[in-house]
């Protein structure tokens, strides 16, 4: 798994699950439930203060664990970790996880 800090653009569904991605110059599509939760961020040492009421998104911010096919080459499954900005609606990778297989649909027989 690595870490990293990297601007992505992301496509959401209407109710603002990620749907797709463009990053470093490939287009992903959204394979699998994506998963969301919040994690604690150390705003202190990024801000300056914290301004008057701007509690929600300063002290938590907006994790989604995505699992992507890459489109040029579907048999390609990546996962990652994205974060988005509650103020400004950015988008930034956070963290690659293995590629997990694609889940197979068992034959009829």
């Amino acid at each position: 798994m690595g870490m990293f800090s990297e601007s992505v653009d992301v496509a959401c569904t209407p109710d603002g699950q990620p749907r797709s991605l463009d990053w470093a110059g490939r287009h992903y599509e959204v394979c699998a439930e994506p998963v969301r939760w919040f994690e604690r961020r150390q705003w202190w040492a990024e801000e300056q203060r914290a301004p008057l009421g701007g509690g929600p998104g300063l002290v938590d911010h907006e994790i989604w664990r995505v699992q992507l096919t890459d489109a040029a080459n579907p048999e390609r499954t990546l996962t990652l970790d994205l974060s988005r900005h509650i103020g400004s609606g950015r988008w930034r990778l956070l963290r690659i996880h293995d590629a997990l297989p694609r889940l197979r649909k068992p034959e009829s027989a």
